[in-house]
């Protein structure tokens, strides 16, 4: 016998933990699509259609940047700070907001020999 030959018995459980980390995999995609989608839908009945149609452009460019809006959106709305619909001019001034807070200053040193 090689080493590379199993039994029916070690087949069959190879066989068996594949099929077990399939269903699991399969699992948490079908949550993580389902969370999405809820979310999806929260952000459309908080957002106006303008507003929308920015964060849907602003995704295409910087997904990272969209996503985090929409956080402090979702965060503002739950904690009564935003009433929906919010429209899109709340959404550039949170814009503008983030990214004067995320923008790096720049500095260039010599160093002389």
């Amino acid at each position: 016998m090689s080493e590379y030959e199993y039994t029916d018995e070690e087949i069959e459980a190879i066989r068996a933990r594949k099929l077990e980390e399939l269903k699991r995999r399969m699992e948490e995609e079908r949550r993580r699509k389902e969370v999405e989608s809820q979310r999806e839908a929260l952000l459309r009945s908080i957002l106006s259609s303008d507003a929308r149609a920015r964060l849907t452009n602003l995704k295409l460019v910087k997904p990272e940047v969209a996503r985090a809006v929409e956080d402090y959106i979702i965060q503002l709305v739950n904690s009564g700070r935003l009433t929906p619909p919010v429209e899109e001019d709340i959404v550039k001034r949170i814009l503008i907001e983030l990214d004067e807070r995320m923008r790096r200053e720049y500095r260039i040193q010599f160093k002389r020999k």
